[in-house]
């Protein structure tokens, strides 16, 4: 069903393999293999790069939509299919789409799936048997390529079974890695969100982010069946795309010390970035206030009093 994947992915693989060899790399080192599966992953993912900069216009949106939701969510607290109706008319009138977020993901996975499986079909192909556009002669220079001890089809499981020490050990650390990739690229995507205030503690899309962000470190229990060339592929799309992240929200998302976003969507550079910096140092040094002047005493005038008159002549008594 998807053989046109994995003859796309395997013609790719042939190509990068075949351009490092012209370049004086023995093509049937691990150096050759191991630099193809990273070269590949690097092609794929600045074929992503587009995607990856609709999902941040989709964040900025969902950023600027954030205080509306908040005001239908108070009106409609009480009635959860009238607040989702008219969550998604707002979503539809000002063209977001909570789930373009994803969309990098799922375009990755078929990548990720065509790999495994032309490296799968590399591993258990037999002696002079070709797999989709690799020759025969290239599956054996993949299948014996030494990376350091272990071989591209190599995996955990079969490596400890077989009581490879070298390949326990590379694929074992591989795994690992792949794992901490994982676990810290979703976390990173999941707390700039939240800060940015797309999303909150009550929305569905954050519940299933904190649920893998838990669950990311049990990708090594699925990682220890995967070869080593799917490994690499792995760690290496995962770090690129904490390095894109990294680069991506610091230019366009940059925050103060306290976490708290500009919300202009820019950083603020030259004449701005200097007056910010001095309205800080001026708000850092300036005074406390002086404390209030004791009120005065109040002064009391003493009124003359009038003295009593005789009742007969009107003359003041004496």
């Amino acid at each position: 069903m998807l053989d046109w994947l994995y003859k796309i992915v395997a013609q790719l693989i042939v190509w990068i393999h075949t351009g490092l060899s012209s370049i004086g790399i023995d093509k049937d080192s691990g150096w050759a293999w191991g630099g193809t599966i990273l070269l590949l992953t690097v092609f794929l993912r600045l074929l992503l790069f587009p995607l990856f900069v609709k999902q941040i216009h989709a964040s900025k949106k969902m950023q600027e939509l954030n205080p509306k939701i908040q005001q239908l969510r108070k009106k409609y607290k009480n009635d959860k299919q009238r607040l989702n109706q008219e969550v998604m008319k707002l979503y539809q009138e000002n063209g977001a789409n909570p789930l373009s977020g994803c969309l990098p993901i799922l375009v990755q996975m078929p990548v990720f799936i065509g790999l495994f499986q032309v490296l799968k079909k590399i591993s258990d192909a037999d002696a002079g048997q070709g797999v989709f556009a690799m020759t025969p002669e290239l599956v054996k220079s993949a299948q014996e390529a030494p990376i350091f001890g272990a071989k591209i089809p190599d995996t955990f499981l079969n490596a400890w079974d077989a009581g490879a020490v070298a390949a326990i050990v590379v694929t074992g650390i591989a795994v690992i890695i792949s794992s901490c990739t994982t676990f810290f690229t979703v976390r990173s995507s999941m707390q700039r969100q939240k800060l940015q205030g797309t999303m909150d503690d009550n929305n569905p899309m954050m519940q299933a982010q904190k649920m893998m962000v838990f669950l990311a470190p049990l990708f090594g229990l699925f990682g220890i069946g995967f070869p080593l060339g799917v490994l690499m592929y792995w760690v290496t799309s995962n770090s690129w795309t904490l390095a894109q992240q990294h680069y991506i929200y610091k230019k366009y998302y940059p925050h103060d010390e306290n976490g708290n976003g500009t919300g202009d969507g820019k950083a603020a550079t030259g004449k701005n970035a200097k007056t910010s910096t001095g309205l800080k140092t001026k708000l850092k040094k300036e005074p406390e206030p002086a404390p209030e002047p004791e009120p005065k005493p109040k002064v009391v005038r003493n009124q003359p009093t009038r003295k009593p008159r005789s009742k007969r002549s009107g003359s003041q008594k004496r």
